[in-house]
């Protein structure tokens, strides 16, 4: 039987190894950002980092279990559909989908902040983030096909 998104994510062997890949994409993905705004989010990053070193891989294992909710229909659905070579393609099919859904696991935390600086730049950065998530697709979903594939 298959495992769901979730059980392979959260398993308590695997999910350190998949906090760190996170990281690691993230950060990929920020370094080959370009252009003026990525240049912007390049130096947010670095600031963001160097005032809480580790404040990534925290925020990543906070939120692992509910972006893993939020994509485990998406998960279920290319289990199931077997036409994409690997997920990264099939969630690249269904960008703006599948870029809402974990972007609506960010926003839910945002307007649970109770600071008024986190939401008002959370409300400036929102509108990139939709376009920064869909590029990051195909990477996080070869990540998780990764993972899914030492979970057999």
């Amino acid at each position: 039987m298959t495992q769901t998104l979730t059980a392979i994510l959260l398993d308590p062997t695997r999910r350190g190894g998949v906090v760190t890949d996170l990281q690691t994409l993230v950060d990929q993905e920020v370094s080959d950002s370009g252009g003026v705004s990525g240049a912007v989010i390049k130096t947010g990053y670095a600031t963001v980092k160097k005032v809480k070193p580790g404040i990534v891989t925290s925020a990543v294992d906070k939120m692992l279990p509910e972006f893993a909710t939020a994509l485990e229909p998406f998960y279920a659905d290319y289990r199931a559909d077997g036409s994409h070579p690997d997920f990264g393609a099939y969630l690249s099919a269904r960008p703006a989908e599948a870029a809402d859904a974990l972007l609506g696991v960010s926003d839910a935390r945002a307007d649970r902040s109770t600071s008024d600086t986190i939401k008002k730049v959370y409300g400036k950065l929102r509108p990139q983030g939709q376009k920064n998530v869909e590029q990051a697709l195909p990477r996080l979903g070869r990540l998780i096909d990764q993972h899914a594939a030492t979970s057999v």
